[in-house]
């Protein structure tokens, strides 16, 4: 008789969900996971006790190498992986439910549009702040590696309901439900040979 999975004992062999499941159920308990650590700062933010939260996320800055906003709205159930190292989330994003973020990861946005940040750079006022930008990312969304969002000046950046989002992909513009987008394809642009490039060149043929 075959054993069922996750338990055949000792000597079975685990397979890939079982070890899924294991490191979920670990990672819960781990009061100083990422996620706990950002939803903490958050909640403390909320609350009016800015200090505590700037101090919780300068210890998840510490720990995982990261930049989580307190000021973020972001659902309980958010996961970050590779314990989310090199990710970047500005405060003016909001996260949905079963949103999975994924290493050196970056959100970017708050930035204020053309016009008013000319204003403001006139006059020495503060922009508004209905008028920043702002990232919107909807349930059950999936970010890979790598992959960089940035939102519109003054303007709203949408994602879809189960939308992915490629690794290294740059998002500029809204993504529809329930799609995959994926980077372009690398461009090469020709650079003039400086005098560096010369003198590693005539080394390389002498030697050869």
């Amino acid at each position: 008789m075959r054993a069922p999975s996750g338990g055949g004992g000792p000597g079975s062999p685990m397979s890939g969900g079982d070890l899924r499941g294991f490191k979920g159920r670990l990672g819960r308990l781990w009061v100083f996971s990422p996620e706990r650590l950002w939803l903490a700062s958050i909640h403390l933010n909320r609350q009016g006790h800015w200090r505590a939260a700037f101090m919780l996320k300068q210890l998840g800055s510490l720990i995982y190498h990261n930049s989580l906003s307190p000021e973020a709205i972001v659902a309980p159930d958010v996961s970050l992986g590779h314990n989310s190292l090199g990710i970047v989330i500005h405060s003016d994003v909001e996260i949905g439910r079963d949103v999975m973020i994924w290493h050196n990861v970056t959100l970017t946005a708050g930035r204020p549009a053309k016009r008013r940040a000319a204003a403001v750079a006139a006059n020495g006022a503060g922009p508004d702040a209905g008028e920043r930008s702002r990232i919107v990312v909807s349930d059950h969304v999936t970010i890979g590696a790598n992959a960089v969002l940035i939102a519109p000046r003054g303007g709203t950046l949408h994602i879809g309901n189960g939308a992915r989002i490629g690794a290294g992909t740059v998002v500029t513009e809204d993504v529809p439900n329930r799609v995959t987008v994926v980077g372009a394809e690398p461009r090469i642009f020709p650079r003039p040979r400086d005098r560096q490039d010369g003198a590693e060149h005539s080394e390389a043929e002498q030697q050869g």
